[in-house]
């Protein structure tokens, strides 16, 4: 008899112990941007999601869309990634390292973190939906 069994009462030994329900995990934004596809593992590491701004906006109606990438993203690393994930054929790659900014947090000096985004040309004729419908 352990020392806790004494605070036992005398009905709860012949209850069952509930089973614990299984949580659903999250699925992570590198795996799975805006356009609402899964990515897999060497897509997901390389493309982090579509940047849509209004330039972005502006430059898909010439057939170039831009993407923000990890930092360690190459140029062969993105044309790779796209044309598996959107079955697309890219043209050219031009890849651009965003500083991070300071920013004043009372007295002292934030720096907010830079990005990385690359700017992808595909063949005319061919789209890539950015945002869904």
């Amino acid at each position: 008899m352990a020392l806790t069994d004494i605070f036992k009462k005398e009905g709860d030994a012949n209850k069952a112990v509930p089973e614990k329900k299984e949580r659903k995990t999250a699925v992570s934004k590198s795996e799975e941007t805006k356009t609402g596809r899964k990515m897999s593992g060497a897509e997901g590491s390389v493309l982090l999601r579509a940047h849509v701004t209004e330039k972005a906006s502006n430059l898909a109606e010439t057939n170039q869309y831009v993407f923000l990438v990890s930092k360690e993203a190459n140029k062969k690393g993105i044309t790779r990634a796209i044309e598996s994930f959107y079955g697309v054929d890219v043209v050219g790659v031009n890849v651009v390292n965003v500083p991070g900014k300071r920013r004043r947090r009372g007295r002292g000096i934030a720096i907010e973190p830079g990005y990385r985004k690359a700017i992808v040309n595909i063949k005319k004729g061919q789209s890539i939906e950015v945002m869904p419908k």
